[in-house]
């Protein structure tokens, strides 16, 4: 049992010792003046609107669709994120005292870094098998967090117009929304791409979490990095403890066990996404707060992961 603990322990640790890593880097750079708050902000603005759209739509271009899965890990992860998104919708109030921080709340609270960690972390569990069961939901799961992202935040940040309209047509020029739709049409119509541009797409996503770890490094001072606040800690309690607890007990009354339940968990217990502080720097919100959730949910990550899983296991339900 120690052993199995231990093992967990270190995978965690493996994964998201890299993100410290940049996330330091760019807080030294800052720092030391290397880099300032125009850096960072159009760093921000390249990322969200170049190499996270570019990096989306090769990996949707590219993805086996055919790739069984799970139909319990599926209801049973859109199910968590709709109970998620609706609790913290509905409680964001509670926290926020400026309604411009609203969204910036609800998006770190519910929305997954699950394209980059989830993926590693489920990787690293299960190997290709964990890959597998692991691409259908997150694919899925990648447009209805930037539609829910967008609706939030537009909602938030425009307070002057709450009409639905501002909302539709935020979405409708999203950025990554449009790549992952271009992407998916590529992918139905089975259409190779060339390899020059396959490369040349590769190449570009390489910069993009590098980059964006850097800008929330970077975005944090001292004082922010070692101080959480109400509206920091409620996101990382939804999104570390309450997310993994609400999805594995719809999957265990499902009847979910085994690997596909660990890969579950393992989605559900991902911490807030990179590209929400991306998103949320671009469109002139909070980006200090969000940095904060990305991080504090980054860091107290490797024990919740570890911590679960250990449970888990000793449950005997994986």
């Amino acid at each position: 049992m120690l052993t199995h603990a231990l093992h967990t322990f270190l995978f965690a640790f493996q994964i998201t010792t890299p993100v410290f890593v940049m996330l330091f880097l760019g807080f030294l750079l800052k720092k030391r003046n290397m880099i300032n708050d125009g850096f960072i902000k159009t760093s921000s603005q390249l990322v969200y609107n170049l190499g996270l759209p570019v990096m989306l739509f090769i990996t949707c271009a590219i993805a086996d669709t055919s790739l069984a899965t799970d139909w319990d890990l599926l209801i049973a992860f859109a199910s968590m994120t709709s109970l998620v998104f609706i609790g913290s919708f509905f409680t964001a109030h509670w926290h926020c005292n400026d309604k411009r921080d609203e969204g910036v709340f609800i998006q770190g609270a519910f929305r997954g870094n699950l394209v980059i960690l989830g993926l590693a972390f489920c990787a690293n569990a299960y190997g290709e098998k964990g890959l597998a069961l692991a691409s259908l939901p997150v694919a899925m799961t990648v447009i209805v967090y930037n539609v829910l992202s967008v609706y939030v935040l537009n909602r938030s940040l425009n307070e002057s117009d709450t009409s639905l309209k501002p909302t539709l047509v935020g979405i409708a020029k999203n950025p990554l929304i449009i790549a992952i739709a271009l992407g998916f049409l590529v992918n139905t119509c089975a259409f190779t791409l060339p390899r020059v541009v396959l490369d040349s797409g590769k190449y570009l996503s390489q910069m993009v979490l590098p980059l964006a770890l850097i800008c929330i490094g970077g975005s944090l001072g001292a004082t922010r990095l070692t101080q959480i606040d109400s509206i920091t800690l409620s996101a990382c309690v939804w999104k570390l403890i309450l997310s993994p607890l609400i999805a594995c007990t719809i999957a265990i009354l499902l009847g979910l066990r085994g690997d596909a339940l660990a890969i579950l968990f393992l989605l559900a217990a991902s911490p807030s996404a990179t590209i929400s502080f991306v998103m949320v720097q671009a469109m002139n919100g909070n980006a200090p707060l969000a940095a904060r959730i990305v991080a504090h949910t980054t860091i107290w990550s490797l024990f919740s992961v570890t911590i679960g899983l250990w449970l888990l296991e000793l449950v005997g339900y994986t």
